[in-house]
Parts: structure tokens; C-alpha cells; sequence
């Protein structure tokens, strides 16, 4: 598994990539952050969505409902990364 990681972060060149500066300490700060923390906010947008449903907001309940897929994705890559690490070594 680490080799395809080190593949896939080499360049064409075969230069490795290194993540920027504030790439890294986003994740420093995420990492503190408990996995189903990403979960939970995915739930509250879907049921905010559906109040806002219910209360005839329907423009508003579409577009709140559609960050569950954004807090879903931004967990799983939170997850990868406490995992794996930002940079492979």
C-alpha cells in the first residue's frame, strides 16, 4: 500500500510532492477533530434541510440539503489523511 501512495504522488519527472504549509496545518487542526464529527454535521445539514422543507423554504432546504455530500467527502479525506498521513515517507 505505501508504495502506490509514493506512486502516486510522484511527478512525471519522478519528483515526489509535498503538501504546502497551509495544506498541513489545516490538517494538524482537523486531525483533533473526532471522525464522526464530519457525520453528525452531515445529519444536521439533512435535517435543516428538511425543516426548511417543511416550512415551504424550498429553494433554501435544496441548497443547504446539498453540503451533506461536501461534509461526507471532507471527513472521509480527514480520515485518509489521520490514516495515511499528508505526505507519504
Amino acid at each position: 500500500m505505501q508504495n502506490v501512495l509514493e506512486n502516486m504522488t510522484e511527478g512525471l519527472s519522478g519528483q515526489s510532492h509535498r503538501e504546502g504549509q497551509v495544506a498541513r496545518s489545516i490538517e494538524q487542526q482537523t486531525a483533533k477533530l473526532p471522525s464522526d464529527t464530519f457525520l453528525w454535521v452531515a445529519l444536521g445539514s439533512i435535517g435543516a434541510s428538511l425543516g426548511l422543507m417543511l416550512f415551504g423554504a424550498e429553494k433554501k432546504a435544496n441548497f443547504v440539503g446539498q453540503w451533506a455530500p461536501t461534509f461526507l467527502i471532507l471527513g472521509l479525506y480527514n480520515k485518509m489523511v489521520k490514516l495515511h498521513g499528508s505526505d507519504p515517507a
